[in-house]
């Protein structure tokens, strides 16, 4: 064990939160340890479970983390057209996803019944609904209804269809993308008034 260095306690936390990000992202759930995180850190087991009661509470930080992260890393510009502002957020998620493969699939199979993983998804996917519908132009209260229904059921295909392609990846991740920017499209076109997509798809190359 390398020599434990003191840490104020919320040093220590993002040490050790930073620890299980590698472990999760490197192997399955069930072959992440909690006496790896311990050793990998520096500290001893208890002191690791004064922060973390379990793998799952340190899964679940981790995680949570994660999300927090990539809607920081998700921006949608209203300067900027839907495709573009889908784009971007789709390729912050994906760029998480392929890195951290195996934390994804624990999330979203080894814990899917998990209420606390399933409320930090939730959450996640309800604010990135509530920034789409800020930025796309909503005429009333039914427009916004509809709109938020479709964008609800949009981000629940795109997660799927993300974690089946991290177990078999059927086609490229560029295609993987444009899939999902195209179920968008089609989803938000007979609900708006104008095309909020008018150059998608994009003309095949010559």
């Amino acid at each position: 064990m390398p020599p434990r260095r003191r840490l104020t306690p919320a040093d220590r936390r993002a040490q050790l939160l930073a620890v299980g990000a590698r472990l999760f992202s490197a192997a399955p759930y069930d072959d992440v340890l909690m006496e790896d995180v311990a050793r990998q850190a520096g500290v001893s087991r208890a002191l690791l479970y004064q922060h973390f009661p379990s793998k799952h509470a340190l899964f679940a930080a981790v995680y949570q983390q994660a999300a927090d992260r990539l809607l920081e890393a998700t921006t949608f510009d209203p300067s900027a057209t839907l495709v573009e502002q889908l784009t971007q957020g789709l390729d912050a998620h994906l760029d998480y996803f392929i890195t951290n493969r195996h934390a994804v699939l624990a999330a979203n199979r080894v814990l899917a019944g998990d209420p606390v993983i399933q409320t930090i998804m939730t959450d996640e996917l309800d604010a990135l609904r509530s920034r789409l519908l800020g930025v796309l132009p909503l005429a009333d209260e039914r427009t916004h209804a509809a709109v938020s229904a479709a964008l609800k059921a949009w981000l629940v295909f795109v997660q799927v269809l993300c974690v089946d392609w991290l177990t078999r990846e059927t086609c490229t991740r560029t295609e993987l993308r444009d899939t999902c920017i195209g179920a968008a499209v089609g989803a938000l076109r007979p609900l708006l008034s104008k095309d909020p997509a008018p150059n998608w798809p994009p003309a095949p190359p010559a």
